[in-house]
């Protein structure tokens, strides 16, 4: 049995620090003043998946001979993955950010960085750096996606994916891995699940609203409760996956189908069988409300409820619900395509 993290007797629950490119959560003192580039108003820029997104960076004065330097941080690793390089006049691009990135330069010192078709994994951390010798300086912001996070196991059943098994399971449901900071946001937001599950880094959680028996007994505080980092090839958990807005339509097909009907009948209108990461975007940034229970490309049967009402189930809470991995003969339901 996994053995939780325990203080003070109490379930360790894990607050993200505050985001500030003034003062570290440490308390350290600020960075010196900066010089040539300019503060941002805001560190952190929201945007969704297929949007285009600019994270500013203005300079103040042009030094002779200098560079600006942009890069993603990733903390995994604790390292930087160069994007571009520019010297004013020429740039260079890097990595797989490549094709999808390039100066504002909406003025001559203007630095700020545009990327076009946000994708799921262009979240995080960036850093533009101006390097000028000994006066090296530089600012940091942030890329937050709006999107959904959400609780996922496989057919195969509870607490069967390692870490990889995890990211490949949410990458093939059109989301990926959610990083503790977005679980924590949907904790806040209302997300109450007693399974413990993979996050990006590496760690393993579960948030609570409702302190109850089944999830550690009455008595313990709500809050994101964990595991700590877990390793990662012998470990096994379910994961939390986060998916942003779709490029695309899902909608429902009534009839009373088997699993092999239900991919036919999505065929037959020009779509494939929605994924559950898709239909929980259309239930998070379409609105779909539907009580129907529909077949979905993993094999599970779900339906969207956006306004609770008794003829649905009688649920006290939007979402999207699930009636688990039916046998894929039974003639029961429709099934969510997507276009």
């Amino acid at each position: 049995m996994h053995q939780l993290f325990l203080l003070s007797s109490l379930w360790l629950l894990v607050v993200p620090p505050a985001l500030s490119i003034f003062q570290s959560p440490t308390g350290t003192p600020a960075p010196p003043q900066l010089q040539y580039l300019l503060e941002p108003l805001h560190s952190a820029v929201h945007t969704r998946r297929g949007a285009t997104a600019t994270l500013p960076c203005v300079l103040r004065a042009l030094p002779r001979n200098y560079r600006v330097k942009w890069s993603k941080v990733e903390p995994a690793n604790y390292g930087e993955n160069i994007i571009i390089i520019t010297n004013g006049l020429y740039h260079k691009n890097y990595g797989p950010l490549s094709p999808r990135v390039r100066l504002r330069h909406s003025h001559r010192y203007d630095a700020s960085l545009t990327i076009s078709h946000v994708a799921l994994e262009d979240e995080g951390r960036y850093r533009c750096q101006l390097v000028n010798g000994l006066e090296d300086e530089s600012v940091s912001l942030t890329l937050h996606l709006e999107g959904v996070v959400f609780p996922y196991q496989p057919s195969s059943g509870r607490y069967k994916l390692n870490y990889p098994d995890a990211k490949r399971a949410c990458e093939q449901q059109d989301s990926r891995l959610a990083t503790y900071q977005q679980l924590y946001k949907a904790w806040t937001e209302g997300l109450d699940w007693c399974n413990a599950g993979w996050v990006l880094d590496g760690t393993v959680h579960y948030p609570i609203i409702n302190s109850r028996e089944p999830c550690g007994g009455r008595l313990l505080l709500p809050g994101v409760r964990t595991y700590g980092a877990r390793d990662k090839q012998k470990d096994r958990f379910d994961a939390f996956c986060f998916t942003s807005a779709l490029q695309g339509h899902v909608y429902f097909i009534r009839g009373h189908l088997n699993f092999k009907e239900a991919a036919q009948a999505c065929r037959n209108h020009g779509a494939a069988m929605a994924k559950v990461g898709q239909l929980y975007s259309a239930w998070k940034f379409s609105q779909l409300d539907r009580c129907d229970g529909g077949w979905l490309e993993d094999g599970s049967v779900r339906f969207p409820i956006t306004t609770p009402r008794q003829r649905c189930g009688g649920l006290p809470h939007p979402g999207v619900h699930s009636f688990g991995f039916p046998s894929k003969d039974r003639r029961i339901y429709g099934t969510y395509c997507f276009v």
